[in-house]
């Protein structure tokens, strides 16, 4: 069974930059797409970022030109960099595959506020 295991949330201010790891057990990872996806409280999930096992990626709308989503196919592990961010980015972020199908992990909260 694959776990998913994110880390690198945090408080900061507006403006600031977080970088955010997932790591993921199991085989599954290195063949399939993964994303990062956020959850605002009383709202359903929401995509943030995609990345395909080739390194395609892509973006939701508020984030692009903010956030970098990459992986280290060797290493089970996703990443997304996010830069110069608002009020708006506070939510738990949770990684899986994209579309997910894997049971969602504790995801790490992330808090921007001065």
């Amino acid at each position: 069974q694959v776990q998913l295991v994110e880390s690198g949330g945090g408080l900061v201010q507006p403006g600031g930059s977080l970088r955010l790891s997932c790591a993921a057990s199991g085989s599954i990872f290195s063949a399939n797409p993964m994303g990062w996806y956020r959850q605002y409280p009383g709202k359903q999930r929401e995509l943030v970022a995609g990345i395909t096992r080739y390194g395609s990626t892509k973006y939701g709308d508020s984030v692009k030109g903010r956030f970098t989503i990459s992986r280290d196919n060797a290493k089970s592990t996703v990443y997304l960099q996010m830069n110069s961010l608002k009020p708006e980015d506070t939510a738990v972020y949770y990684c899986n595959l994209e579309p997910p199908r894997l049971g969602w992990g504790q995801g790490t909260q992330v808090t921007v506020s001065s």
